[in-house]
C-alpha cells in the first residue's frame, strides 16, 4: 500500500492510542516536528489514509473525526508477538483479476463510481464517456473493484490502447483470457467459450475502435452472463448500453479570500495537495496558497491528467510560477507518470490523440472553433467555415460529433443549445490554427461575427425587457473581449475595432464595467481622430461613453465635463435626442459631483424642458427626480420631498429601454436615495434607516454594481452613521469597499474611507478615526469628485475638537463653511454652524459659541431640518448645563432644556437613534461636566 511517510507517521500516532483522541495539534506536531504546517495539511493526509483503507466501505470505520479536536483510530487493534492463527475462511481464494493497482486515491469520484456500480447491476453494459485525461480509467478500475465479489470468474482489464486493427479487438480479449481463437469468425467462438461464465470485463480506451467493441459488447452482454465496462471518448452505440459522461473535477468559481479549508472542499483541489505533496513531501497548503491553487485548477477545468501535470511542476516551479506559465500550458504539462501511456504522459499528447482520431472536416471544425471564448451556438459556428470547407456534413452534425467525442461541451437548458471549448481543449485548438496558418483569417471571422452581433444587441437594446436583454448578450462578454483584442493588435482592423466598441457600449454599461468601456473608448477615439471622422455619430457615442465611464474610475475626472459638453453639441447637432438627454445628465451629475449645486438644478431644468418636449413620460419624472435632488441639497428640502415622491408615485421603467445604460443608474433606486436622506434630516430617522436597508435589498437584486455603489455612498452608509447604527454602517462600508474595489470605482472608494473614519471617531477612537478621515479628504480635495466634501470636513473637525486641537479644527470648519458659500450647498449648513459652536465654547477665549449656536438653529428651522435643529438643541443645552453646574436649575440651563424637550416632543415614536439618546441622556442626568461635544 503506497502512502507518504507524513501520512504513515499520522496512522501510527492514531493506531497507538486507538480508541482515544488524538488532537490536531498533537498530529500535526508527530508528522511535522519543526515545521509550522496549515490545519489543511492535516486534512489532507487523514483524507488519503481513509482512500488507502477504504474507510466507509463495506461498513469499515477506520478514522473518525471529533469536530474542532482532532481524530480518533477506531477499528479493533491487537498487538501480538507471534503470527496470528490462520483465519476461517482464509483458504477461499477471490475472484481472479488483473485489475491494475491503483497508484493514487480517486479523488471526488464517489458519486461517479457509485453509480457505475448500480448501472453495471441492473444494465450490464455501462460505458464511461469523457475528454482525454479527465479519469475515465481510474473511476473505471475503482468501480470494478467494488464489483470483484459480484463476478466469481473474475474482472478482466482489457487496455485496448495498442491495438490499431479492428479485427483484433475480439483477439485481445481471448489472449487475455487464455482461449485461443482459431477460426476468422473469432466473436461466435469466444462467445461459446464464455457462456458459463459470470465474469465483468473492462473495455478501457475503445475510441479508436468504436465500432469494433461495441460490437464486442453487444455480443457479450447478449449471449453470456458477462457484464461490459467500457472507457471512451464516445459513447459505443450498442443496444442496452448505458452511458455516464464523466465531469470534470469541482473546482472554486472563485479565488479571491478563499481560505484552505474552503478549497479543500472541492475534489481539483483535494487532488492537486495531494499530488504535490506525493511530489514534494515538504509541500504546506495553507490560507496563503489556496487562491493560487484555486486559480490553476480552474484554469485547468478540473481535469485530472492536466491538475496532475502541474501538481508534479511543485518540485521545481512555485505556485505562482505555475499559474503564470499555464498560458504555455502545452509545454509546461509534460510531467505525466513515465508508467503511464505514451499519450498520457503529456497533457499535448493526451488531446494528439484525441484529435488525431477525427475525420478531416471534424479537424477543421475543431480549429475554428478554438476562436471562441466562451459558449457558441451552431449558428455562430457556420461562420466560421464555408460550404466548401465543410463538404456534405453540416456544421451542426459535426459538432454533435465533436460533442459525442468530449471535444465540445453542450448546455441544453435553454431554448437553443449552446456549445463551448474547455480552455484546456480551447488552447490546444489554437495551436492547432497557428500550425496551419489559419489563425488570423478565423479571428477575423470571429470579430466580423461579434461585430454583427452586437450591432444588433445594440438595436434590440430597445426592444427587449431589460432582463432577458442582459442575459441574452452578458455570455459573450469574453468573445467580445477576445475580438477587440484581436482588432486592436498589431494584425488587427481598427476601423473592425471602432464598430465593435461603439456596438458594446450597452453591455459594459448594463454590466458596470466602466473602467473596461473606458479603456476601449479611449481607443476607439484615437482611431476615429486618425481617421478624420472624430465629428461623427460614433464619435457622439464614445464621447458619452466615455464622459460615464471617468465618472468613477478615473483621476481623469476633471475632464469629464468638456467630454459631455462635447457630446452634447454632437448630438445637437445630428438631431439625436437620447443623446441629448443623456449628455445633460452626464452634466447634471458632473456639476453634483463637483459641488456645483446651483449649475445643477439649472441642468436639471433643461433636461426637464426637453423631456416634455419629447413627450416620454419616464424622462418627464427622471427630470422631476433630478431637480429634487438639485433642491435637496439647496437645503430645500419640503420642495425636494415633494417632487421626489411626485416622481416615485408615477415612475414606471422603460421595459424596453434601460435607464440603467442611458442614465446609468435604476432611477427608483436613486430617487429613493435622495428621499431617505430628505426623511433623515426632517427628522424621521427610523423611516429613513428602513427605507436606505430596503433599497440596498432591492438594488442588490437587480444585480447592477453601480447603482448599489450610488445607494451605498450616498445614503445607506452615511444615514447609518447619522442615526448611529455602528453595525449597519460598518457591513454596508464593507460592501462598498468590496465592490469598489472589485470595478476600479475609485470615487467610491474614497468615500468608503471617510465612513470608516467616522465609525471609527463614533466608536471612540479619535486618533484612529481622524488619520482615516483625513486621508479620505486628502484624496477627495485632489479630485474633482467633491460631493458630500464638506460634511465630511465637518465630521473631521468634530473629531478634532473633541481631541482638543482646536486650531486644526477651525480650519477645517472654515474650509466646509467657505465650500458651502462658493457653491450654494445648503443641506449641512446648519450641522457645520453647530460645529463651529462646539470648538467655539471649547476655548475659554472664544465667546462666540452662542451667535454659531443661534445661526445653526435659524438655518435648521428655516430648512424644516428637525435632524439638525435636535443636535444644535442639544448642544445648547449641554453647554448651559456645563456653564450653570451640576444642578442644571440656573435660567439659561431651564431655558436650553425647555427648548430640548420642545425639539424632542415633536420628533415622531420610534427607535431611539444616537442623537436622540443624547439629549434623553441629558435631560435626565444632572451631571452634565462629562458630556462630550
Amino acid at each position: 500500500m503506497r502512502v507518504g511517510h507524513r501520512a504513515l507517521d499520522i496512522l501510527l500516532a492514531l493506531v497507538e492510542r486507538a480508541g482515544d483522541l488524538v488532537t490536531k495539534q498533537e498530529l500535526i506536531a508527530r508528522a511535522w516536528p519543526s515545521t509550522f504546517v496549515d490545519e489543511g495539511n492535516l486534512k489532507v493526509h487523514v483524507a488519503a489514509l481513509r482512500k488507502a483503507l477504504r474507510d466507509g466501505q463495506a461498513d469499515l470505520r477506520y478514522i473518525v473525526n471529533i469536530p474542532g479536536r482532532g481524530y480518533k483510530f477506531v477499528a479493533p487493534v491487537r498487538v501480538v508477538e507471534e503470527p496470528d492463527a490462520p483465519c476461517p475462511g482464509a483458504g477461499v481464494a477471490p475472484p481472479p483479476s488483473n485489475l491494475p493497482a491503483q497508484l493514487g486515491s480517486v479523488v471526488g469520484r464517489a458519486d461517479q463510481v457509485e453509480t457505475i456500480v448500480r448501472l453495471v447491476s441492473d444494465a450490464r453494459l455501462v460505458t464511461v464517456v469523457g475528454p482525454g485525461g479527465i479519469g475515465k480509467t481510474t473511476v473505471a478500475v475503482a468501480a470494478a473493484g467494488r464489483l470483484l465479489a459480484r463476478f466469481p470468474d473474475g474482472v478482466w482489464f482489457v487496455d485496448l490502447a495498442p491495438v490499431t486493427d479492428p479485427a483484433l479487438v475480439p483477439t485481445a480479449l481471448a489472449a487475455l483470457l487464455g482461449r485461443p481463437v482459431r477460426s476468422t469468425l473469432p466473436i461466435p467462438e469466444l462467445i461459446t467459450s464464455l457462456q458459463d461464465k459470470a465474469m465483468l470485463i473492462v473495455l478501457d480506451n475503445c475510441e479508436h475502435l468504436v465500432a469494433a467493441a461495441a460490437g464486442l459488447a453487444e455480443a457479450l452482454v447478449r449471449d453470456t452472463a458477462c457484464a461490459v465496462l467500457a472507457t471512451s471518448r464516445e459513447p459505443l452505440r450498442a443496444g442496452g448500453e448505458r452511458v455516464l459522461r464523466l465531469p470534470p473535477l469541482a473546482v472554486p468559481d472563485r479565488s479571491e479570500g478563499l481560505s484552505a479549508a474552503e478549497a479543500l472542499a472541492f475534489p481539483a483541489v483535494r487532488m492537486f495537495v495531494e499530488r504535490a505533496i506525493a511530489t514534494r513531501d515538504s509541500f504546506t497548503f495553507t490560507d496563503a496558497e489556496a487562491p493560487l491553487v484555486a486559480a490553476i485548477c480552474r484554469r485547468l477545468d478540473g481535469i485530472a491528467l492536466a491538475i496532475e501535470m502541474a501538481a508534479g511542476c511543485v518540485d521545481s516551479l512555485g505556485l505562482a510560477d505555475i499559474a503564470r506559465l499555464l498560458d504555455d500550458r502545452f509545454r509546461l504539462l509534460t510531467r505525466g507518470r513515465r508508467t503511464a501511456l505514451a499519450r498520457h504522459q503529456t497533457l499535448a499528447a493526451a488531446l494528439d490523440w484525441s484529435y488525431g482520431l477525427l475525420p478531416a472536416p471534424e479537424r477543421l471544425l475543431f480549429r475554428r472553433l478554438g476562436v471562441f471564448a466562451g459558449w457558441f451556438t451552431a449558428t455562430a459556428a457556420e461562420t466560421m467555415v464555408t460550404a466548401d470547407e465543410i463538404g456534405p456534413l453540416c456544421v451542426a452534425e459535426a459538432i454533435a460529433s465533436l460533442a459525442s467525442k468530449s471535444l465540445v461541451v453542450v448546455d441544453v437548458a435553454g431554448e437553443t443549445a449552446r456549445y463551448r471549448l474547455l480552455d484546456t481543449t480551447r488552447a490546444y485548438a489554437l495551436e492547432k490554427l497557428a500550425e496551419t496558418g489559419e489563425l488570423g483569417p478565423a479571428k477575423r471571422a470571429h470579430a466580423a461575427h461579434c461585430r454583427d452581433l452586437f450591432v444588433t444587441a445594440e438595436r434590440e437594446w430597445d426592444l427587449q425587457p431589460t432582463a432577458a436583454w442582459r442575459a441574452a448578450w452578458q455570455p459573450l462578454a469574453d468573445d467580445l473581449r477576445a475580438a477587440l483584442n484581436w482588432a486592436c493588435g498589431p494584425d488587427g482592423d481598427v476601423a473592425l475595432a471602432v464598430a465593435l466598441t461603439v456596438a458594446a457600449v450597452p453591455l459594459w454599461l448594463e454590466l458596470s464595467l466602466l473602467e473596461e468601456c473606458r479603456v476601449r473608448a479611449e481607443k476607439a477615439l484615437v482611431a476615429l481622430e486618425q481617421a478624420g471622422t472624430a465629428e461623427s455619430p460614433d464619435a457622439m457615442r464614445l464621447y458619452t461613453a466615455l464622459a460615464w465611464s471617468q465618472m468613477y474610475t478615473s483621476t481623469r475626472a476633471r475632464e469629464t465635463s468638456a467630454m459631455w459638453s462635447h457630446a452634447l453639441a454632437l448630438a445637437e447637432a445630428f438631431g439625436d435626442v437620447d443623446h441629448q438627454l443623456r449628455a445633460l445628465w452626464g452634466l447634471w451629475a458632473d456639476s453634483k459631483n463637483r459641488g456645483r449645486f446651483r449649475d445643477a438644478a439649472a441642468i436639471a431644468g433643461r433636461f426637464s424642458a426637453l423631456a416634455k418636449a419629447t413627450g416620454q413620460t419616464s424622462d418627464v419624472l427622471v427630470g422631476e427626480r433630478m431637480i429634487g435632488d438639485s433642491l435637496h441639497f439647496l437645503g430645500e428640502q419640503d420642495a425636494a420631498r415633494r417632487h421626489i415622491e411626485r416622481m416615485l408615485a408615477t415612475y414606471r421603467a422603460p421595459r424596453h429601454r434601460s435607464d440603467l445604460v442611458r442614465f446609468q443608474f435604476d432611477q427608483t433606486v436613486t430617487a429613493r436615495m435622495t428621499l431617505s436622506r430628505v426623511l433623515w434630516l426632517q427628522g424621521r430617522p427610523d423611516q429613513a434607516l428602513r427605507m436606505a436597508a430596503e433599497t440596498v435589498a432591492a438594488a442588490e437584486a437587480l444585480d447592477h454594481p453601480l447603482s448599489l455603489c450610488n445607494l451605498l455612498a450616498q445614503a445607506a452608509c452615511p444615514i447609518a452613521l447619522m442615526v448611529g447604527d455602528l453595525d449597519a454602517a460598518r457591513r454596508w462600508t464593507a460592501l462598498l469597499v468590496g465592490l469598489t474595489t472589485r470595478d476600479a470605482l475609485h470615487g467610491w472608494r474614497t468615500y468608503a474611507t471617510c465612513f470608516e473614519g467616522d465609525a471609527l471617531l463614533q466608536s471612540g477612537d479619535l486618533a484612529g478615526g481622524i488619520a482615516r478621515l483625513q486621508a479620505g479628504i486628502d484624496t477627495l480635495r485632489k479630485a474633482t469628485f467633491v460631493q458630500y466634501l464638506t460634511c465630511f470636513l465637518g465630521q473631521l473637525a468634530a473629531g478634532l475638537c473633541r481631541a482638543d486641537r482646536l486650531d486644526e479644527a477651525r480650519a477645517v470648519i472654515d474650509e466646509a463653511l467657505t465650500r458651502c458659500e462658493a457653491t450654494d450647498e445648503a443641506w449641512c449648513v446648519a450641522e457645520l454652524l453647530r460645529i463651529k459652536g462646539e470648538i467655539a465654547g471649547r476655548d475659554p477665549a472664544d465667546a462666540s459659541a452662542t451667535d454659531w449656536f443661534a445661526r445653526s438653529l435659524d438655518v435648521a428651522r428655516a430648512q424644516k431640518a428637525l435632524a439638525w435643529e435636535l443636535r444644535t438643541a442639544t448642544s445648547i443645552a449641554a453647554r448651559a448645563r456645563r456653564r450653570g453646574g451640576d444642578s442644571g436649575r440656573d435660567a439659561a440651563s431651564v431655558s436650553a432644556l425647555s427648548a430640548l424637550r420642545a425639539v424632542l416632543a415633536r420628533l415622531p415614536d420610534g427607535p431611539a437613534t444616537a442623537d436622540v439618546a443624547a439629549a434623553r441622556a441629558l435631560l435626565a442626568g444632572p451631571d452634565v461636566r462629562a458630556l462630550k461635544a
